[in-house]
């Protein structure tokens, strides 16, 4: 009996030490979300959106000192490794950061599914990007994704974009590199009205929201193209920035000048 007695102390005391160490990780979690600006509390007044079945607010996260994009590389959800460029694009990326268990992002799901159906915020190619297979079901990103839009799985991605919560939206100039917009949001409604404004501020779409011109239009194949030839290179050992990449037209092929 008193072995047990015993036994069951341990137990206890290994479940309170457990329980304390979760509360800990809690705290912390909560105190950099705060810090970076995203609110998770449905009380708050101040956040003029509503909240979602999660408590996730539209809000925008205050811009930090050095933001600057990065391309994304990983995985898509048939395995096959992908690259997009980002960074020197002739136009603007929107960075849709979904999970496939998160309740909120069912519905961006959902809705992008019929992408060309979507006013996207400065006509801006849409990608979407989830966790890499270790973090996230495999299966669910299979189910959900949407043909029309890239899916790219990618821990790197969320590391290089500090992103803090999903669903989370990062909107990132090719031409300046810079991230432009970004925030968390319940409803596309909060996604293009966040991002709308951030365009507006910084003076890349006109007084009737589009997107200014800096380059021809692009066809709403040549995001999905140009993923594909992404991932043909990279599958090639040929990365973003590769000299081979950059090599005049005229420039003789092989050694010997020949084919």
């Amino acid at each position: 009996m008193a072995v047990l007695l015993t036994l069951f102390g341990v137990v206890l005391a290994l479940l309170a030490l457990l329980v304390a160490g979760l509360l800990r990780s809690h705290a912390e979690i909560l105190r950099s979300l705060h810090d970076l600006g995203v609110n998770l509390d449905p009380r708050r007044a101040d956040v003029p959106s509503s909240p979602s079945s999660n408590g996730v607010h539209a809000q925008t996260v205050p811009r930090r000192a050095t933001r600057v994009g990065t391309d994304i590389v990983g995985n898509t959800p048939t395995d096959d490794a992908v690259s997009i460029s980002i960074v020197g694009a002739r136009h603007l990326t929107l960075l849709a950061f979904l999970t496939s268990g998160c309740s909120t992002c069912i519905g961006f799901w959902h809705a992008f599914g019929d992408a060309s159906a979507l006013a996207v915020p400065g006509s801006a190619r849409l990608v979407i990007v989830t966790k890499g297979a270790s973090d996230e079901s495999l299966a669910g990103v299979r189910r959900l994704a949407p043909s029309t839009v890239p899916v790219v799985m990618s821990n790197a991605a969320w590391d290089a974009y500090d992103v803090p919560v999903a669903p989370f939206f990062v909107l990132v100039d090719g031409a300046s590199g810079q991230v432009v917009g970004e925030g968390a949001a319940s409803t596309w409604e909060q996604v293009t009205s966040l991002l709308g404004q951030a365009l507006d501020d910084a003076g890349l779409v006109d007084r009737h929201g589009r997107a200014r011109s800096r380059a021809r239009p692009r066809p709403r194949g040549d995001a999905l193209r140009e993923a594909r030839a992404d991932r043909d290179l990279l599958a090639a050992g040929i990365r973003p920035g590769d000299p081979s990449l950059y090599a005049p037209l005229d420039d003789p092929i092989g050694p010997e000048g020949g084919a």
